[in-house]
């Protein structure tokens, strides 16, 4: 229909326009609605993807934190404060050498780092006591469990040394500790020195890169001349020789590391358990 009267024409313009609005704002309301829905979802702290191995913690984290917790207080803080349940973190160095928070700050002698894990929820224990001079709790474990003091801490550091860490507040636990005479380290088995330098060397079970073993001497955390166990790929474990080139790695006193000589050179077993592994010095080892 054409309408030719400028009014009426108007009027018809304005009433489809109005019509054309009101259509129109019942399309914009939803969108808005939905696009507020967004805003607001924009403004929450932005969502991690959930990895395979949630709800534990992350690994790397839990690693970091046992090893900031010997010596950075800083750093202790600031991964606590954004994850409290890390004041408790726990990581196996190898062959079950557990060591927590809490245990990596005791036997560093570091009171502020202990202190502060135990206030935020980490679970005091007799090494803890005995690098704080806890003499009467120190007391009150042995008490209750006569010969617990030969009981190794991570890496199987003693009682002992994590008392004389603790420095002059700990001197009273230290003393007692030295009274009783079985709370320090054992001594080694002698190791020939030609039998010592035979060992060294790397060692295969496998021909990818991280199917190596390295068998050095290290000078490092205190340690001199000390015969270290390495995977490639993972942190060295100090041995301690038990006879007849016979070793334990640190922290895990029943595993039996043993090295022989036949007519291909020397031959590594690492015995854990049921859990046996052979490698050869210098190549893989034929199955």
């Amino acid at each position: 229909m054409r309408v030719s009267h400028p009014f009426l024409r108007t009027a018809m313009i304005q009433a489809l326009s109005r019509r054309s609005l009101l259509k129109f704002a019942s399309i914009v309301a939803p969108v808005q609605e939905l696009l507020s829905k967004f805003a607001v979802a924009d403004s929450q702290p932005a969502r991690v993807p959930v990895n395979d191995i949630f709800p534990a913690h992350p690994p790397e984290l839990v690693r970091e934190m046992v090893i900031v917790s010997h010596f950075n207080l800083q750093r202790v803080r600031e991964l606590v404060e954004a994850r409290p349940a890390l004041a408790r973190a726990a990581m196996d160095w190898g062959f079950g050498d557990w060591e927590d928070a809490l245990g990596a700050a005791s036997h560093m002698g570091n009171r502020a780092i202990a202190q502060y894990l135990i206030e935020k929820g980490a679970r005091p224990s007799i090494f803890s006591a005995a690098m704080l001079g806890q003499l009467d709790i120190v007391k009150s474990f042995i008490a209750a469990q006569p010969g617990v003091q030969k009981t190794r801490g991570p890496h199987s550091i003693p009682l002992l040394e994590h008392s004389r860490k603790g420095g002059p507040e700990a001197r009273p636990v230290l003393e007692y500790l030295q009274s009783l005479g079985d709370a320090g380290s054992e001594p080694e088995a002698p190791l020939d020195p030609q039998d010592r330098a035979k060992i060294l060397g790397t060692y295969a079970f496998g021909l990818a890169p991280s199917q190596h073993i390295e068998v050095t001497v290290e000078n490092a955390l205190g340690m001199q001349n000390q015969l270290t166990w390495t995977r490639s790929g993972t942190m060295g474990r100090p041995l301690y020789h038990v006879g007849e080139n016979v070793f334990y790695p640190a922290g895990a006193s029943a595993v039996r590391i043993a090295f022989r000589s036949d007519d291909q050179g020397v031959l590594m077993t690492v015995s854990d358990s049921d859990f046996v592994l052979v490698a050869r010095q210098g190549k893989p080892h034929a199955q």
